[in-house]
This record gives C-alpha cells, structure tokens and sequence, in this order.
C-alpha cells in the first residue's frame, strides 16, 4: 500500500514509451503511399503522425517530472488523446476517421474538465459542445459519402467529386473541420480551453488535435477534382480574418496561455488559406497540399515546444539554467514567426512559392507574410507577460528539460529536413539576400510596432481607456460559455435557496 504512489509514478515516466511504435510507423514508413486496409500512411499522414508521436512523448515526460496531484490521471488522459489523434491521422476509411474525431472530442474535454475549477468546467462544456456539433456534421457527411460509394480516405475526393452530394460535403466537411482547425468564427474555444488546462495539455491542443482539422479537410474535400472557387474563396476570407483579428485578443489580455492560443489561431489561418486556394484552384492543389503539411510540421514541434517553455521557464528559469531557456525560447519564437534559417522560413517559403503560380491570388500572397508581424506582436506580449512569472531557487537539469530541448532542435531544424526527404516536390529556401529579407521584413515590422508601442504606454500617450481595454477569453466563445453556464447557476443559486429538510 505504502508503494502505491511510487508504483504511479513510475507508470507515468514509463508512459511517453508508449508513443515508440506510432513514431517507429512513421520513420519506418512500412506501406508508404499505399492505401493499406488498416493504416493510410503517405504524405499526408506520415509526418504528422511523427511530430505527433514527439509532442505527446514530450508532454508526458513534462507531466512525469511536474508531478502535480492529477498527473496520473493526466497521463491516461493524454494516453487516450494521443491514440486518438493517431487514429485520426492513419485512418485508411471514413469510419475510422469518426470514430478518431470522437474520441478526440471526449479526452480533449476530459482534460479540460481536470481541474476541477469551475473555469475549467464552464471551458470543457464550450469546447464539448463545439465538439459534439462537429462530430455531428461530420457524421452527416459520412453519411453522404458511404450513400455515394465511398469508404476508403483515398478515393473519398474522386467519389465527390462526381456525385450529386458534392455541395453537401462539402459544406458539413468545411464546418466539422473548421471548429477543430479553430477557423474564424468558431476559433474562440483553443485559447478559452488552453488558458484552464495543464500546460502539457495546452501543448500538444496547439502542436497536433488542432491538426485533425487540416487531415479532415485533406480526407474529404475534392481537391484537384473539381473547382469550387465559392467555397474556396469563403474558406480564404474567413481563414485570413482569423489569422489577422487574432492580433487584438492575443495582445489585449493579461495570460500567457490566451496569447499562445490565439498564436496558433492565427497560424492555422495561414494554413486553411492554402486548403482554401487548393480548392478553388485544383491545377495548384497538390502543391497546396503538400505546402499546407510542411507548415503544419513546422508549427506542431515549434508551438508545441513553445506552449511547454511555459512551464520549463516557470521551473528553471531563476536558476542557473536561465540562459539556457532563453535562447531556446527565442529559437522557438522566430522559428514560428518565420524568421530567416528557421523552420517556419521553409513552410513559409514553399506556401509562397505555390501561391506564385496562381496570378489572380497575388493579394492573398501579398497579404501572408502580414501574418507572422501579427504573431510576432503576440508573442511580444507573451514575454512580457511571462517576465516575473519564474520560481525562487536554482533547479538543475531533469528529463523535461531535456525533452523540451528535443523540441527546440526538431522545431527548428525536422522541417528542413522532412521538406526535402519526404515531400521533394517543394523546395527550399535558398540562403541568398533577397530570400532572407523577405523572411525578415515582418519580423522586423511586428518588433518595430511592438517597441513603438511600448515606448508610448510608458510614455504615457496611450489614453486611460485604452490601457485597460481588454478583450474576454475566447472572444465569441465567451457568449456561448455565459449561455452554458446560465443553467449551472440557476441550479445553484435554487439549491442554496431551498431550506433544508426538517428531521
């Protein structure tokens, strides 16, 4: 009895080992490119399931070493998570891909609900709710499908393609995948649920489950079959509104994790533009594809590996490791602002060179690069929130920090080389002066606004009204958690009214 909370805790550092086979299966590549009758393992999927297989071994090893009173059950949670979005990421038929997304949808949730706060309570009802809608509609497009003849992932868009469901799938794909690829309007819910989970969880929400979104997308969208350029438009509109409105909630708040969320909101607009133009256009969407999986890997490990240098800044920042963290906190920023020689100049990169070869998007690809000034101008305010929030005392080294430093390196430096071995297709960044100002420029821009900014708060320029302005968690979503929580409090507030029965 006594070696009970050993016995629990070496099952917890044990725990990320479990994640071996997944990234065996991707490195191996065992059947790559062919539609096997258990696993799709091909461009698409292949390095996903590897960037996943990394983030969700770093979160348990960092959950391990945190050993907070829920870890145990964190880990089953995140146990749970990770086979699900393996599920999701392999699967070779539409079946598998909705059982995926619903087990996606329950650990996401029971993880959110964990704390036990009744702000974390009130942040799992919004996203279950959010989560059970689109499982719904993807169970409808399902549906569809299956009516029209197809069953296996990769031969689903040809069979849409031609069938008179087209539109409907369309649409119900579209809307399932947009709430997980937190697309504008419904993207409120990743940086309300990240700011109340455990960091580990905050992590690998942001590195690989909103990741389900680009799959389901990919899976089920006829792209390259047929043109659809009103669809294709409206998913380029509402992508660059989320990816550029993040700007004023993720720098108008006080809470690090927010900020960190609506970073990835903003990136995964970025995204949905290329699988946006890869359907309105499908001479240019194969490059679309394969451009849109390139930045995902590059923003899986560096997000991922970012949302967890909160908690290795918190540890092991007041010590003798200070400096350490810094630089690999910083090697993760640029890399996910895309600066120059980083992984986020790469996935940058080979978006804008797909986008060259449509003329008539030369606004969208003029507009992109905007895109990193505003995730610079968030992450800005992210460091300073996160300036005092450091630990009393010298910690040393442990397996977290470690883990976390395999993050930096394969945030920085996987995509280089998955961009090159696995999808040769796309090309790299040559390292001349044009190409690296090009990279810089918005970098610069969001570092420029942002020391303007400041120098006139200080100054004291900025009028009163605007230096309290702030904006709710989760934006929109903030309308829907007070509507759940209405009921919560009706019940209660009777509860508390009712007397207590008399013996």
């Amino acid at each position: 009895r006594g070696r009970g909370p050993d016995r629990s805790r070496t099952r917890s550092a044990l725990a990320p080992f479990a994640l071996l086979p997944l990234a065996l299966l991707a490195v191996a590549g065992v059947g790559a490119g062919r539609d096997g009758r258990l696993v799709l393992l091909d461009t698409v999927s292949r390095p996903l399931v590897l960037v996943a297989a990394v983030l969700y071994a770093a979160a348990l090893v960092v959950t391990a070493r945190v050993g907070s009173p829920g870890a145990v059950r964190l880990t089953g949670l995140l146990l749970l998570c990770s086979a699900a979005n393996g599920l999701v990421l392999l699967a070779a038929d539409v079946g598998t891909l909705l059982v995926g997304c619903v087990l996606t949808t329950v650990a996401t949730a029971r993880m959110a609900r964990l704390p036990g706060s009744p702000a974390a309570r009130s942040a799992a009802r919004v996203h279950l709710v959010l989560g059970v809608a689109a499982d719904a509609a993807l169970l409808a497009a399902v549906a569809l499908v299956v009516g029209a003849g197809g069953w296996r992932l990769a031969g689903v868009p040809a069979v849409v393609a031609g069938s008179p469901v087209l539109v409907p799938v369309v649409a119900l794909a579209l809307a399932a995948f947009a709430i997980r690829a937190c697309t504008f309007p419904v993207h409120g819910w990743l940086p309300l649920v990240e700011s109340r989970v455990a960091i580990p969880v905050g992590a690998v929400l942001s590195g690989a489950l909103v990741k389900v979104g680009l799959v389901g997308w990919l899976r089920l969208l006829p792209l390259g079959e047929v043109a659809l350029p009103g669809w294709g438009t409206a998913l380029v509109v509402a992508a660059l509104a989320g990816a550029f409105l993040a700007l004023v909630p993720g720098v108008l708040n006080d809470d690090a994790e927010v900020s960190l969320g609506y970073s990835t909101v903003s990136q995964m607009g970025f995204i949905a533009v290329l699988v946006g133009v890869g359907l309105a256009v499908p001479a240019l969407a194969e490059a679309c594809v394969l451009s849109a999986v390139v930045y995902a890997v590059h923003h899986g490990m560096a997000k991922g590996g970012l949302v967890l240098s909160v908690v290795i800044w918190q540890r092991h920042g007041g010590g003798r490791l200070r400096g350490w963290v810094l630089a690999g906190g910083a090697l993760l920023a640029l890399a996910v602002v895309g600066a120059p020689l980083g992984s986020g100049a790469v996935a940058k990169y080979a978006a804008k060179r797909t986008l060259a070869e449509a003329p008539h998007l030369a606004d969208v690809a003029a507009a992109l690069p905007l895109v990193a000034t505003v995730s610079t101008l968030i992450l800005v305010r992210t460091a300073t929130i996160l300036r005092g929030h450091v630990r009393p005392g010298p910690v040393g080294a442990d397996v977290g920090l470690v883990s976390w430093a395999v993050l930096c390196l394969g945030g920085t430096a996987a995509t280089w080389y998955l961009a090159a071995r696995w999808v040769p297709v796309l090309a790299v960044p040559a390292l001349d002066t044009v190409t690296l100002w090009q990279a810089l420029w918005p970098v610069l821009l969001g570092l420029g606004l942002a020391g303007a900014a400041a120098v006139a708060y200080r100054a004291g320029l900025v009028p009163a009204r605007l230096r309290n302005l702030s904006v709710p968690r989760g934006d929109l979503m903030a309308l829907l958690e007070r509507a759940l929580d209405r009921p919560a409090r009706d019940t209660r507030a009777a509860t508390e009214a009712t007397p207590p029965a008399r013996p």
